[in-house]
């Protein structure tokens, strides 16, 4: 009952964009921090993006994807995105939401998480 649904995934050229949603059933963003993750093969996981719930409604991205990715919620859908734009070869990966312990300041971190989504597969390839 308690799911965390990634989707708008899928096969994009260099330079294309993509909309990842992030859907929560069961239980409600509102008081969870949420991550975005990605993972290809044979690498290790990398956290892309975060926002936290908390009254400062902070935003974290990592350095590879700043100025290209942003992160967004609609509480009333209770979901949560994360807009690709300017997409390169090495954002191929399959991405996930995950929710964690609502903080303060969010932390790009999987030890910080402990719901996560089943993911979404970004290929970026011409």
């Amino acid at each position: 009952q308690v799911q965390l649904v990634e989707s708008g995934g899928g096969l994009v050229q260099p330079g294309g964009s993509l909309r990842l949603s992030c859907a929560a059933s069961g239980f409600s963003l509102d008081y969870y921090n949420i991550g975005w993750f990605r993972q290809a093969p044979g690498k290790e996981r990398e956290g892309v993006s975060c926002i936290s719930s908390s009254d400062d409604g902070s935003i974290s991205y990592a350095d590879s994807v700043k100025g290209r990715f942003t992160m967004s919620r609609e509480n009333a859908k209770n979901t949560v995105y994360l807009q690709l734009n300017s997409l390169k070869p090495e954002d191929t990966a399959v991405y996930y939401c995950a929710t964690g312990p609502l903080i303060s300041a969010c932390r790009r971190r999987s030890d910080q998480y402990n719901s996560w989504g089943q993911g979404t597969q970004v290929t970026v390839s011409s």
